[in-house]
């Protein structure tokens, strides 16, 4: 071993072909429209119905302002991914856009990481999911069992916190507890199971695998409705506000609002699963980087103005619910739309989980093609061109921890994996811009000189973190921040030798930064999730990369 095996980097031209050749399975029928809802499917679920209301628990009203914040850092990223996108006309989203710029180790690392980022969100959404549809049956008269709606880890931990004798805790809390108290046991043990979140990932998984043409139809009518309930919402719900609640805008400070920073970036990545199917796009170098920034603008803009509503409407303390969007109008005693809101939310999320069944497999796909994971996870199925191994165990691998873990838990999860990835691309179009690849590139990230202006801009936030914070304490309660200054500082010495762009630079530092909000406990769980990964990949990939067995035999893909 030596570190150049590593390091060693698929060409462009090379992947582009292979992906056209080992694609040649798949059916081309996306189009740019196709694409977009794919996007908002993605981004619009169970943030907008459910994660929202635990930001605006958090930070009040000035959630929304979070959402800009957080939206702003996406596009950065955006930029690179649509730069990527542009490139390279193979599915495997920042895996494959990885492998062309930084090496085999690191797309190894987001492979692995994009796992947390996919099966790991869909545990969250199918969790969600299923709290609209219990609370949908209710609406017409139907008692789902409570201990088949909730997964042990989540009642559990509502158990603990009531018996520690808290006071003032939310009425789902103690409903959970109550659930936990009176629930069945087997040989001892409390059985709890949230069996409508696993049962819609089943479904959903059948209808992945029988075809992406079945999946784009049933997508893009749940995208329309979905956004169709949410205009109506945002015109129902103006009608309530009461400004007074707006007031204080941001109850908790700064700290409060970026608090909600996981859920709230959580709801953001779906922009990531559009690259996974650029080998059912009918010209994805074109429609892919489009359809990104098309969905990220809609998307802000419904979060933004559903943040001001929620909150206008009741007091931000009330919305520490998983179905905040129904309990607002609950509140106002509009129980007709709070029905609605509820049905419409059974089938929105439903297309957010589709999205995310649809993506994990093709991920796995292109590693299983580079000879990274098992020649099984790249077998397409001859009647309906769809990887279907790979779709399975997707399915096994979300269904299975939804049936049992907590929402909280995993939501953090989720965002460390994601940042991580996104930091990874945004620093791939750093290497390529020094190649001089990025010329080739037929949507390029607008090139904004940071030699000079990534060091300045670090000497103000220094100046302003040192003058306005008590940096001490702030750097005791957030360590992880000296990485992100040390990070920032060594940026700003490479873009003063290499002239680095600053937009590519700027996605790093935010999601660097946004990765600090999350506590050492997510940091520390990712590195073991990518210590795992690391052993898998030098007992099994590193052995059997395709790439390696070329170069040893004298054809050189660098």
């Amino acid at each position: 071993m030596n570190i150049n095996s590593f390091i060693r980097k698929k060409s462009i031209s090379s992947i582009s072909g292979d992906g056209d050749a080992a694609g040649s399975g798949m059916r081309r029928v996306l189009g740019v429209k196709d694409l977009t809802l794919f996007g908002i499917a993605a981004i619009i679920g169970a943030g907008i119905f459910s994660t929202i209301g635990r930001a605006a628990f958090h930070g009040g009203p000035a959630v929304s302002l979070l959402f800009v914040f957080v939206a702003i850092a996406c596009i950065f990223t955006a930029l690179c991914y649509a730069q990527f996108a542009s490139m390279i006309s193979v599915s495997g989203s920042a895996y494959t856009y990885t492998y062309v710029s930084l090496g085999e180790i690191f797309a190894w690392g987001i492979g692995w990481a994009l796992i947390l980022e996919y099966a790991v969100s869909n545990m969250v959404i199918a969790i969600s999911w299923s709290e609209y549809f219990t609370t949908l049956l209710h609406g017409f008269g139907i008692t789902w069992p409570d201990w088949l709606a909730i997964g042990y880890s989540t009642a559990h931990k509502a158990y603990d916190t009531v018996s520690s004798g808290a006071a003032d805790l939310p009425a789902h809390i103690v409903k959970a507890a109550e659930t936990y108290r009176n629930a069945p046991e087997l040989f001892g043990m409390k059985v709890l199971i949230n069996l409508p979140a696993g049962l819609v990932v089943t479904a959903l998984t059948y209808l992945v695998f029988i075809g992406i043409k079945e999946s784009k139809t049933i997508n893009n009518l749940l995208v329309y409705l979905k956004i169709g309930i949410i205009l109506g919402v945002i015109l129902a719900g103006a009608f309530f506000v009461k400004p007074e609640n707006w007031s204080p805008f941001a109850p908790n400070g700064l700290q409060g609002v970026l608090g909600g920073v996981a859920a709230v970036f959580f709801a953001f990545i779906g922009f990531d699963s559009i690259s996974t199917t650029a080998e059912e796009s009918k010209n994805p170098q074109r429609d892919m980087p489009r359809a990104m920034l098309y969905c990220l603008g809609i998307c802000t803009i419904l979060y933004v103005a559903i943040a001001l509503v929620l909150t206008g409407m009741v007091n931000y303390k009330e919305l520490g619910v998983d179905d905040p969007l129904a309990y607002v109008f609950q509140v106002v005693n509009m129980d007709f739309i709070a029905g609605v809101i509820s049905a419409t939310a059974v089938i929105a999320i439903t297309s957010a989980i589709l999205v995310f069944q649809i993506g994990q497999p093709r991920i796995w796909m292109t590693m299983s093609r580079d000879g990274l994971l098992w020649p099984k996870f790249s077998k397409i199925h001859p009647k309906y061109k769809t990887p279907s191994f790979s779709t399975i165990i997707a399915g096994i691998l979300v269904c299975i921890p939804s049936l049992f873990l907590d929402m909280q838990f995993v939501v953090d999860l989720t965002s460390v994996g994601t940042f991580f990835a996104f930091i990874l691309v945004c620093s791939g179009i750093l290497f390529l811009d020094h190649k001089g690849e990025s010329k080739k590139a037929k949507f390029k990230v607008p090139y904004i000189n940071g030699q000079y202006i990534i060091f300045i801009l670090f000497l103000v936030g220094v100046s302003l973190f040192i003058s306005k914070t008590d940096s001490a304490e702030v750097i005791s309660r957030k360590p992880l921040l000296i990485v992100f200054w040390t990070v920032w500082l060594g940026l700003a010495v490479a873009a003063f030798r290499y002239k680095f762009s600053l937009l590519p630079v700027m996605g790093i530092l935010t999601n660097l930064y946004l990765m600090t909000e999350l506590g050492w406990s997510n940091w520390v769980m990712f590195l073991i999730w990518l210590g795992i990964g690391m052993t898998i990949y030098l007992g099994y990939g590193y052995r059997k990369s395709k790439l390696a067995s070329l170069q040893q035999s004298g054809q050189d893909h660098k």
